[in-house]
């Protein structure tokens, strides 16, 4: 999950803090955060979780059971981002009946890999602990 960590370091970084700032903001699930944090305490947040879940993924040589949990949390990011596909405007548009994805869309397509290989790690450690 060397791409998730690096994702991670990424959110702190003023520009991808306002660079998801639509994708969140536009989320049933998360747009509450802008409530409670500023735009840099989301995306610093939002990091450090994505940070912590990759290093747990990355413990697989040592800790089965801290792989497993780190890939049920890369799981559940997975799912929140895949659902901005859902909530942002304008990051699919339908076109003679079919989805074509736009600038967010395009960016957020990867996810869906990311989630598939989520299952994936998940699924390994969860085997490797019961062996």
């Amino acid at each position: 999950m060397l791409v998730l960590l690096l994702i991670g370091l990424l959110k702190f970084t003023a520009a991808e803090a306002v660079g998801i700032q639509l994708l969140i903001a536009n989320s049933p699930l998360m747009s509450w955060m802008y409530t409670v944090l500023s735009v840099r305490a989301v995306s610093d947040s939002i990091g450090s979780i994505e940070i912590a879940v990759a290093l747990l993924v990355a413990l697989r040589p040592f800790s089965a059971v801290a792989s497993f949990v780190g890939s049920l949390g890369c799981t559940v990011t997975f799912l929140l981002t895949t659902s901005f596909l859902l909530s942002t405007p304008g990051a699919v548009e339908w076109s003679y009946g079919l989805p074509i994805l736009r600038d967010a869309g395009q960016f957020l397509i990867k996810d869906v890999v990311l989630l598939g290989a989520s299952f994936l790690t998940a699924s390994e450690a969860l085997g490797n602990r019961r062996s």
